[in-house]
């Protein structure tokens, strides 16, 4: 009996050893719950979580989204690329990245004098823009609503202009067209 009891013991603990090592890893359809996922998937900390779009000038924006979809098959609209990915923390749900050529000559980038701006996903964009007034961060606007998500723009210590975005993806999943994946 001893024996058996040991042989289950040690089955159970192989079991449990091979289950999954990220707390958010998937087990058919149902999500495996922990108290690890439920803080990851819970967190409202105001901060930056990716990339959310690449924008820079061009002297023939529409000849270059041409020429990259063409040469590097991205997939192209009138605003550049949409580029879609999977959300890490939440794999059944579609994120997405805009790139995005302007003309050279376009103020959106003002006043930074570079030729670029990246756009960061953000979550709690509130609570973002709080820390970044405390921090005598320079704040260009007031955060702006859309269906899609909130904005606010705001300058890095070199001079750089960032947009903040606070996505609402699952309005530009049913907005659909082709993306770059």
């Amino acid at each position: 009996m001893k024996k058996l009891t040991l042989i289950l013991l040690l089955f159970i603990l192989a079991t449990a050893c091979n289950g999954p090592s990220n707390p958010l890893e998937t087990s058919g359809t149902q999500t495996v719950s922990s108290p690890e996922t439920e803080a990851i998937l819970n967190d409202t900390t105001p901060r930056v979580t990716g990339i959310g779009g690449i924008f820079f000038g061009s002297t023939n924006p529409e000849e270059l989204r041409t020429w990259y979809g063409k040469n590097l098959g991205l997939a192209i609209d009138d605003f550049g690329s949409p580029f879609e990915f999977r959300n890490a923390n939440r794999p059944e749900e579609a994120n997405y990245l805009r790139w995005s050529p302007f003309e050279a000559e376009t103020e959106y980038f003002a006043p930074s004098e570079k030729g670029f701006m990246i756009n960061y996903r953000v979550q709690n964009i509130e609570g973002l823009l709080r820390k970044l007034q405390s921090n005598d961060v320079n704040i260009l606007d007031t955060i702006q609503s859309f269906d899609y998500g909130k904005f606010v723009h705001i300058m890095d210590s070199d001079g750089n202009k960032i947009e903040l975005w606070e996505p609402i993806d699952s309005v530009l999943t049913k907005m659909s067209g082709p993306t770059t994946k």
